[in-house]
């Protein structure tokens, strides 16, 4: 049975900033692959006419004033309620043929979060340098968090209504793919890959992704995830570097005093004591926080089973 025959409540979801010359091929493409969606468009302060061209083509455009990607999601996840999500980019390098697809798979193998996962043999479109920041921060999440997607940063995305309303937007910017993610993997929910097209920007569209700036900010993100969901391995590495340093600057002074029996450089003593100190408090640091998540997680999780699941296929 087609996607279109079943009760479902879609909702398309396209945060948009200066995307004039795609959004409303964008709506056009995504009414006709689901036919009966309703497309919303949150323009992000942009200053040209996208808002104009997304409200001829026929999707509710409606506004957020804080700039960001993250905070345009955080405003859509809050204000639309639908059965399944359809998350997507405004700039026309998805295939919105291939929404019935992933909507299809999230049913049929009842997931909750179906990621459209990037093929392009265009160089334009999925530049090298894009490639490889993204397969160096997909693989370093997947080393720390567990391996379920290989396109972390994929912008296209379909969710059930139990993950859209269960998961906290914090980020600000292009940071929301890894913290959809990270959900994802950190409350252990069902979640697949999709390989879909990705094409090239229409002329005119131009790419609001800065390589360094949003790559740094990403890992910047990864890193207070882990220290957030992770607090014993990321103290540890703490407490390491410090008994470490602690060792360099003590293991002298106590082979000295073995020898001589004096201890001659006081200061560098205190200050080896002191670095064992502040490892030890590290790691105890790091065992506290680690309850703490843990009482976090199931609160997420609890809250995650209070909501009414997705109508899944038989």
């Amino acid at each position: 049975m087609g996607v279109d025959n079943q009760p479902l409540e879609i909702a398309v979801l396209i945060p948009c900033y200066n995307e004039e010359a795609s959004i409303g091929i964008v709506v056009n493409d995504f009414l006709q692959a689901l036919p009966h969606a309703t497309i919303y468009v949150y323009d992000n302060n942009s200053t040209d006419g996208t808002a104009a061209q997304a409200s001829m083509a026929g999707a509710i455009v409606r506004t957020e004033r804080q700039q960001g990607k993250g905070n345009v999601v955080r405003r859509m996840f809050a204000d639309i309620s639908a059965d399944v999500f359809v998350m997507v980019d405004g700039d026309n390098t998805y295939d919105a043929s291939a929404a019935p697809e992933l909507i299809e798979h999230l049913l049929t193998d009842r997931l909750d979060m179906v990621t459209g996962s990037r093929v392009s043999e265009i160089k334009e479109a999925y530049r090298q340098g894009h490639q490889f920041g993204n397969w160096l921060l997909t693989t370093l999440v997947a080393n720390i968090f567990g391996r379920q997607t290989k396109d972390m940063l994929s912008g296209y995305r379909v969710m059930s209504q139990r993950f859209v309303k269960s998961f906290p937007v914090m980020s600000h910017g292009f940071e929301i793919e890894t913290e959809l993610t990270v959900h994802a993997l950190e409350l252990r929910l069902p979640v697949s890959d999709v390989d879909t097209v990705y094409i090239n920007r229409l002329p005119g569209s131009e790419s609001k992704l800065s390589t360094f700036k949003d790559g740094w900010r990403i890992l910047r993100t990864i890193m207070t995830l882990v220290k957030e969901e992770r607090p014993i391995q990321f103290f540890a590495l703490i407490t390491a570097l410090f008994l470490i340093a602690a060792l360099v600057v003590g293991l002298p002074i106590v082979f000295e005093f073995i020898e001589t029996g004096l201890v001659p450089r006081f200061p560098s003593a205190v200050l080896a004591a002191s670095l064992v100190v502040i490892s030890v408090l590290s790691f105890l640091a790091g065992i506290i926080l680690d309850t703490v998540t843990l009482g976090r997680r199931e609160a997420k999780r609890m809250h995650y089973l209070t909501l009414p699941a997705t109508q899944y296929r038989q």
